[in-house]
């Protein structure tokens, strides 16, 4: 049984998730799937050009000061980015081919302690070089790649199959036809598909 994991590289909830997904998937002996996507093109759908978070100061307030808890109850150190929301494009599109070539996990959780703790900036490509390097990856051969046309297409498709499956904020979680939403929600995700796991054999 195989969970899903969507995720957008500015979303802050995304963080803590995205540093224990992996573990929690192993532990409960289930197939875990990364899955970056672009929230803009959901938040644009609805007629935001922004962060519900700036949009509505008393939900941006609350994000923050939850977030704190959440992060230091992980153990996680949580600096607000240089900017927030953060671009996360060039990111996906790398995270993207790291999906298939099995580099992605490492990738995704270096690009999140980059924003919410080191306060790096994600849209340049020469700190996004410098991640890949740490994990041991060719940096120039990988941007590269992440930039062809069928790439960035390829985000887009995906985008797109997590519309269709009605995810409409990061992180989700989808197993099968159902749907997850919140870091709060990743033990459930993960239950369910291993619940269904117990079923199938």
């Amino acid at each position: 049984m195989i969970v899903d994991f969507w995720y957008e590289f500015a979303s802050t909830y995304s963080y803590p998730a995205a540093m224990r997904v992996e573990a929690a998937a192993e532990k409960a002996g289930v197939q875990l799937r990364w899955r970056p996507f672009l929230l803009g093109p959901i938040f644009g759908a609805q007629g935001w050009n922004d962060s519900p978070f700036n949009i509505y100061p008393a939900k941006g307030h609350y994000m923050w000061r939850d977030m704190a808890r959440i992060c230091a109850a992980q153990g996680l150190v949580l600096k607000e980015p240089v900017r927030f929301p953060q671009n996360g494009l060039n990111a996906a599109r790398l995270a993207l081919l790291g999906a298939e070539e099995g580099w992605a996990p490492g990738f995704t959780r270096a690009v999140y302690l980059a924003n919410f703790a080191g306060q790096r900036d994600i849209s340049d490509e020469a700190v996004l070089a410098e991640l890949l390097t740490s994990l041991g990856l060719d940096a120039s051969d990988a941007i590269a790649r992440s930039r062809t046309p069928e790439n960035k297409e390829r985000l887009k498709v995906q985008t797109g199959e997590a519309i269709a499956k009605g995810v409409f904020g990061s992180p989700s979680f989808t197993v099968g036809d159902e749907l997850f939403w919140g870091n709060d929600r990743l033990d459930d995700a993960i239950a369910w598909a291993a619940a269904r796991l117990t079923q199938d054999l």
